[in-house]
């Protein structure tokens, strides 16, 4: 039993890492990162923004884990393609939104800085919401 296992151990680890190098992986662990940033930023600085962070880290590492786990195919009941897009479209809208606001306060550097870094990341979130629409033919 143990010999089957130490077998199909190679296998998982190399859907792990062909996840982990494809342009989704790359993009889910990225707004990971800049989710990350951000949240340590307004947490200094303005907490009461952080919410939006918090919420979409969230969104991220649950995204990330399902498609990294290849969950997706055996759970049928939700379309994982939409349930993507929606999640990046509506973060890139809100990280707008929340980064001109914070950037026309002015304020402490920390504040200026995640105002910047919620820019890039709406970018970010974005070019994925690009990517992750699903077309129908």
């Amino acid at each position: 039993m143990a010999d089957s296992e130490l077998r199909s151990a190679p296998g998982c680890c190399v859907h792990y890492t062909n996840f982990l190098r494809s342009q989704k992986g790359i993009l889910l662990f990225a707004e990971i990162i800049f989710c990350l940033m951000i949240v340590i930023c307004f947490s200094v600085s303005a907490p009461k923004y952080s919410s939006l962070s918090v919420v979409e880290l969230i969104l991220a590492v649950f995204f990330f884990v399902i498609y990294t786990c290849d969950l997706h195919p055996k759970i049928r009941f939700i379309n994982w393609p939409w349930s993507d897009f929606l999640r990046t479209f509506i973060a890139a809208i809100l990280y707008l939104t929340t980064s001109i606001i914070v950037l026309v306060q002015r304020g402490h550097r920390s504040k200026i800085t995640a105002g910047a870094l919620g820019l890039v990341a709406t970018c970010l979130f974005g070019y994925d919401a690009y990517v992750t629409l699903p077309w129908e033919k």
